[in-house]
């Protein structure tokens, strides 16, 4: 009995010493406030809880009122600093490869296998030359000289379509043609006859990203990479497809498959893999973001009929000086001034991720704290678009503020692709582009009345669009 008792009471020392090591880590400074939480959970139970505003997720809101904009907790069982301090966040984003690198949640990394080698060399010179890549296909350029047109038949198409429902669910609706598009234009892949549809394999993954990592039957994770296996299955045999029937195209008319076949040839990081990984990543981002952005735009639309009564007056405007059916040209859609308002009112809204993830390779010194080696940084650069000091009542969907900004205001507190420079959205015009058109093409030839309502969710990702459903009319 004695001997039981012994046990027990050391068992408890040892509980109480890891425990207190789980609160109070080593560091060689002074860590910024904060709580490592639960032992091995830290304090995600708290962050994945569910927020139904579209202003600063609350497990961020309290911690600023109580520790201030730099703060420490543990996610997913990994020690993280969470900053909203603006000056910190720019420069951390400016001292990536020196003193921080890039990084992934432990099941977004796997799932998109982002760790090992292909982690390693998407820095240098193979993030060059995709960032290049998917320029060449999503640029200024492209879209100027091919995608407006193809942009708007697509989305002519799927509103046509929806048009001959009863209903529609818009996230997911959105979600099907974005994939299909994308897929088509980056390898040529076009599931039509096929039992297996990219589409409704991707769909699922949202929901995975801020899950713990357990490869258990029944969990979402599990589902997750057995989803992603059927994809990276088609995706392996359109690549091998393509290689063995190999042709020179013109410039201008290859694709993101043909650059990197060839790309193939010349490095050894290529493999079959590696650019079917590339190729998962990008479809599930231009699926993810523009759904998301259409869905939560037109949410604001049904509920702002000022707002759609001055986007129908450009819009008609514009079509009053052109000939009847004629394609749109890119002079008319720079001049969409209004849309443009709307659309970055949409955006300052939008923010898929809680904030951009970084890793200390040494430790960092700022403001009297220290952030160690090794841990992980989230930069919540979405603060900004809710600062009240520059958005007038933040939390209210208001188009117009945008005519009294200048450029370098909008510089200076407008991230909705990322931080800026190398890590720029390559597909921040792509996105721009098939909303504005997405809105010519809505407001010109239906209306449309909601048929259910499509509640705003931060699960901490922005959930929105999966009870919107709409029925659209076409104009007499």
């Amino acid at each position: 009995m004695a001997f039981v008792l012994f046990f027990i009471a050391l068992f408890g020392l040892y509980c109480t010493i890891w425990i207190n090591k789980w609160r109070n880590p080593n560091c060689k400074g002074v860590l910024p406030p904060g709580s490592m939480g639960l032992p091995f959970i830290g304090e995600t139970l708290e962050l994945i809880k569910p927020s139904y505003s579209l202003g600063t997720h609350p497990f961020i809101k309290k911690r600023i009122q109580r520790y201030g904009p730099i703060f420490r907790s543990n996610i997913a069982g990994r020690p993280i600093v969470i900053s909203t301090d603006q000056e910190f966040n720019r420069y951390i984003i400016n001292k990536e490869g020196t003193l921080v690198e890039l990084w992934y949640l432990d099941t977004f990394s796997k799932i998109f296998s982002l760790e090992g080698e292909s982690k390693i060399n998407m820095s240098g010179y193979i993030h060059k030359f995709i960032r290049g890549a998917l320029l060449s296909q999503l640029g200024t350029e492209s879209l100027k000289t091919k995608l407006l047109p193809q942009i708007e038949n697509l989305v002519t198409k799927t509103l046509y379509s929806w048009s001959n429902q009863d209903a529609v669910n818009v996230k997911d609706a959105v979600s099907t043609a974005i994939c299909d598009f994308t897929a088509k234009l980056f390898c040529g892949y076009d599931d039509k006859g096929s039992p297996d549809k990219l589409s409704e394999m991707l769909k699922m993954f949202s929901g995975s990203l801020l899950a713990f990592p357990l490869n258990i039957p029944g969990t979402k994770y599990h589902k997750s990479l057995k989803a992603k296996e059927k994809v990276m299955k088609i995706l392996r045999r359109k690549i091998m497809e393509r290689r063995s029937s190999l042709v020179e195209r013109e410039d201008g008319n290859e694709d993101f498959l043909d650059i990197a076949l060839k790309q193939m040839e010349k490095d050894k990081i290529f493999t079959y893999d590696f650019i079917a990984n590339l190729l998962f990543a990008f479809l599930f981002a231009s699926l993810e973001s523009i759904s998301l952005t259409i869905t939560l735009m037109l949410k604001f639309l049904l509920t702002h009929p000022q707002v759609l009564q001055d986007l129908m007056a450009e819009h008609e405007s514009i079509l009053q000086n052109r000939r009847p059916d004629s394609p749109i040209k890119w002079e008319e859609f720079k001049s969409m001034i209004y849309t443009q308002q709307v659309v970055n009112e949409t955006l300052r809204f939008f923010n898929t991720l809680p904030g951009l993830l970084r890793k200390a390779i040494k430790d960092i010194q700022y403001k009297g704290y220290t952030i160690p080696a090794g841990w992980s940084i989230m930069a919540v650069v979405f603060e900004r678009h809710m600062n009240p000091e520059v958005y007038k009542d933040p939390l209210v969907f208001n188009p117009a503020r945008w005519k009294e900004f200048d450029s370098l205001t909008i510089s200076k507190n407008f991230t909705p692709f990322g931080g800026g420079g190398m890590r720029q959205c390559v597909g921040a015009d792509y996105t721009r582009v098939t909303m504005t058109l997405f809105l010519h093409v809505l407001v010109t030839k239906y209306k449309w009345t909601q048929i259910k309502e499509g509640k705003v969710v931060q699960f901490p990702l922005l959930e929105l669009g999966k009870d919107l459903h709409v029925k659209l009319f076409e104009k007499q």
